[in-house]
C-alpha cells in the first residue's frame, strides 16, 4: 500500500509541474489530490484505532498485522476504483504530460509569450503575457528604435545618396527615431495585409564638412569656415514629433488552425515589405560647436536655430524585413530647409535599420 500511495503522490507532483503551462492539468491534479488525500485520511483513522487496541492489549500482534493488511487492501481497492472513474481524463492528461516533458514538444499557441531575442538586425522583445489565441497576436503595440544615415539631396536629384555637392558630411549613422505604433490586420484572419499607426520622435544630426560650421546672421542660416580655434566637434541637431502611417504586406504568410478557424500565424518570423507616409512637426534645432584655443582646451557653444529650418516635414517610407531584421529608405517630400538657408541641398533622405522591437 505504501508503494501505491508513493506512486500516486509522484503522479500528483508530476502533474503540478505542468499545471501552470496546461490549464486543464490543474483540474486533473486536483481530482487526484482529492481522491488520495481523502481516502488516506480515512485509512489512517482506522489504522490508528488498530494501534490503540494493540497498546491496550485488546488484540495480539498477529491480529494487529492481519487487520492492518486488510485495511490497506480495502483502501487500495477504493482508490483504484475512484481513479478508474476518471480514467479517460487521466489518460489524456498523462499523455499530454509525457509528450511535453519527454519529447519536448513546444506549445504552438502559448509558447514564447515572453521572449527576448538578439537577432542579426538587433534586439527583439515580446511581452505577450495576456495573449491566448492566434487572433490576439494579429493586433500588437510595438516600440521601435531605429538608427539611420541622414543625407541632404536636391529636388532635382531626390535619391542621390552620399552627394558630394552637399554642404554636410555623408555619415553612416547620424539620425535616430523612437516610435510606438499600433498594428492590426486588414481583412479576414488569413489576410497578409496589416496597417500601422504610430507616434514617435525623430532626431536628425547634420555635420558640416571639415573645418566648417553652421552659423546664422541677418535672418540667414549658412555654413562658414571656423576660425576661432581648433574645432573638435560640430553639428546641428533637429528634433521632430512625427506620425507615421504604414501598410505591411507579408510575402510568405504562415498559418495556424485554432478551434476550427484558420489564422495567419503572426508569431512566426516572416518576410514582409512596408510602405507608408509620415508627417512631422519640428520641436527645435540647435547648433553645437566644441573647440579649443590658446586660452582654453574646452570651449562649448550651443545656439538655438531661429531661421532657415521649416517647421513641418512630410515624406514617405519603404522597407523590407524578416523577423527582427528591418531595413528601410525614408524620403522627405518637403524640404527641411527654407529660403532663409543658404544650402545647396535641402531635402532629407535616410537609409536605416530597426535595431530594437518590443511587442506588447
Amino acid at each position: 500500500m505504501k508503494t501505491k500511495i508513493a506512486l500516486m503522490t509522484a503522479v500528483m507532483a508530476f502533474s503540478y509541474t505542468f499545471a501552470q503551462e496546461n490549464p486543464h492539468m490543474k483540474l486533473y491534479s486536483q481530482k487526484i489530490d482529492s481522491i488520495v488525500v481523502s481516502e488516506k485520511s480515512k485509512m489512517d483513522t482506522e489504522l490508528n484505532e488498530i494501534d490503540k487496541n494493540f497498546k491496550e492489549n485488546k488484540i495480539s500482534a498477529e491480529e494487529k498485522q492481519k487487520q492492518r493488511s486488510e485495511i490497506a487492501s480495502k483502501y487500495e481497492q477504493i482508490i483504484n476504483e475512484k481513479v478508474d472513474e476518471q480514467k479517460s481524463e487521466l489518460e489524456d492528461a498523462t499523455k499530454s504530460m509525457v509528450k511535453n516533458a519527454v519529447l519536448g514538444k513546444k506549445d504552438t499557441l502559448h509558447g514564447g509569450k515572453n521572449e527576448l531575442a538578439l537577432e542579426f538586425g538587433g534586439m527583439k522583445m515580446k511581452l505577450n503575457k495576456d495573449k491566448n489565441t492566434p487572433k490576439d497576436y494579429l493586433r500588437t503595440i510595438e516600440l521601435s528604435v531605429s538608427l539611420t544615415g541622414a543625407n541632404l539631396t536636391s529636388k532635382e536629384q531626390p535619391f542621390t545618396f552620399f552627394n558630394k555637392d552637399s554642404d554636410v558630411r555623408n555619415t553612416v549613422i547620424n539620425s535616430s527615431s523612437f516610435t510606438i505604433r499600433y498594428e492590426n490586420q486588414v481583412g479576414g484572419f488569413t489576410s497578409p495585409v496589416f496597417y500601422r499607426i504610430g507616434l514617435g520622435v525623430r532626431t536628425d544630426k547634420y555635420i558640416p564638412k571639415y573645418g566648417k560650421v553652421f552659423a546664422q546672421e541677418n535672418n540667414t542660416l549658412f555654413v562658414e569656415d571656423f576660425d576661432r580655434g581648433n574645432l573638435r566637434k560640430t553639428n546641428m541637431k533637429t528634433n521632430y514629433i512625427f506620425l507615421p502611417v504604414d501598410l505591411k504586406f507579408v510575402l510568405n504568410p504562415k498559418y495556424i488552425d485554432y478551434e476550427g478557424v484558420k489564422y495567419l500565424d503572426n508569431k512566426k518570423s516572416q518576410l514582409s515589405i512596408v510602405a507608408g507616409i509620415y508627417g512631422g512637426v519640428r520641436l527645435e534645432s540647435v547648433m553645437y560647436n566644441k573647440y579649443s584655443n590658446e586660452n582654453s582646451k574646452r570651449i562649448v557653444e550651443r545656439e538655438r536655430v531661429m531661421q532657415g529650418v521649416n517647421n513641418f516635414v512630410f515624406g514617405g517610407k519603404f522597407g523590407i524585413g524578416y523577423g527582427g531584421f528591418n531595413i528601410f529608405i525614408q524620403k522627405d517630400f518637403t524640404p527641411l530647409f527654407n529660403d532663409d538657408a543658404k544650402l545647396s541641398k535641402k531635402y532629407g533622405l535616410q537609409i536605416g535599420i530597426e535595431i530594437a522591437n518590443v511587442n506588447f
